[in-house]
């Protein structure tokens, strides 16, 4: 009772209230989707006009749950007893139908459902890899997974050269973090890349279909930082093409433009000024304009921000944030202010 009191506490910023009447176990609940990601893949089974779907690897049953309230039909299965169990508990606990079974995922016949579901272990005995050879059920499965309507929950660090053809590969932000890929096949898959960002203001997503492509240009009046799963999908051209810009970089995930507007799928900079990019003279400019509170972010440079501003050692009133990139293929220190909505 008491680990389960802990592990509740753990979960709250996971699952929200939701977290007070569900079960966990420890890398259960590490590994469990986020409630906001499942339901986003639950909703795409329903426009599918998906009726049931199998859960290889069910853990905890975040995904379980999704698709259940999603009143989808659901089966799932794990290797592992105890999270098979925690599964059905939460099931029962939130008065959802399903069925759960201590099963190996490779040895399930999943012809009877519209749609198979996995979420391979990522894990093997040296830890966390990145390997797809390591993951539990393999790649090998994987792959004769995704040549039915199926969809597989994938690390978001996945090679686009591993995708296989035909397969859509989603990555998924929640809060303006990455949390995982999915690999969609079949009639589920729709588009080659896709980039699907959760945040306060509902869901917003952005394909290759979208993306016309866009050069590097010089910087403008506004600075833009795509979101991260933008970036993993390979589609910073495309929130380039949105905001009628162009990359400061041909190598690096910044965006200009000379106008801005509110977009989900960047956090947007006004440009202040550039300073000069070398240390010493940078310290002065800073100094010279009362900089004390200094937020450094960086992108394509060989910059550690907590060192540079500790070597900077700013006193000032003033608050400000500094951009240190490279502007056609040049270091270069921007001066500028986030856009509020």
């Amino acid at each position: 009772a008491l680990a389960q009191a802990a592990l509740r506490r753990r979960a709250e910023p996971k699952f929200g209230p939701l977290a007070r009447r569900l079960y966990f176990t420890a890398d259960g609940l590490e590994q469990a989707t986020r409630p906001a990601v499942a339901e986003h893949r639950a909703a795409r089974l329903q426009a599918y006009a998906a009726r049931s779907v199998v859960d290889l690897g069910c853990g905890i049953g975040g995904d379980l749950i999704a698709s259940a309230a999603a009143g989808l039909v659901c089966a799932g299965v794990d290797l592992d007893p105890v999270r098979v169990a925690v599964a059905q508990a939460n099931l029962t606990a939130l008065g959802l139908e399903g069925a759960v079974a201590v099963a190996d995922a490779t040895e399930v016949d999943t012809a009877p459902f519209d749609v198979a579901f996995a979420d391979p272990a990522r894990r093997s005995a040296r830890g966390r890899s990145f390997d797809a050879a390591d993951w539990t059920p393999p790649w090998s499965f994987v792959e004769s997974l995704l040549r039915r309507d199926a969809c597989v929950k994938v690390a978001p660090g996945i090679p686009h050269d591993l995708v296989p053809a035909g397969v859509e590969a989603e990555w998924v932000s929640d809060d303006g973090e990455v949390k995982e890929a999915a690999l969609w096949s079949g009639g589920l898959a729709t588009v080659r890349r896709r980039a699907t960002v959760i945040g306060p203001g509902g869901l917003a997503t952005l394909t290759d279909e979208d993306d016309p492509g866009a050069g590097v240009r010089a910087v403008g009046r506004f600075l833009h930082e795509p979101d991260g799963a933008v970036i993993r999908a390979g589609l910073v051209t495309a929130v380039a093409a949105l905001l009628d810009g162009g990359l400061v970089d041909e190598h690096l995930a910044y965006v200009t433009s000379d106008r801005t507007a509110p977009t989900p799928f960047a956090r947007s900079y006004e440009v202040l000024e550039e300073l000069p990019y070398r240390e010493k003279q940078l310290r002065a400019a800073l100094r010279e304009r009362g900089v004390g509170r200094l937020t450094i972010k960086k992108r394509g440079v060989d910059v550690v921000p907590e060192q540079l501003r500790q070597r900077l050692a700013l006193s000032g009133d003033a608050e400000a944030t500094l951009v240190m990139t490279r502007v056609a293929g040049k270091g270069t220190a921007l001066l500028v202010r986030p856009v509020t909505a």
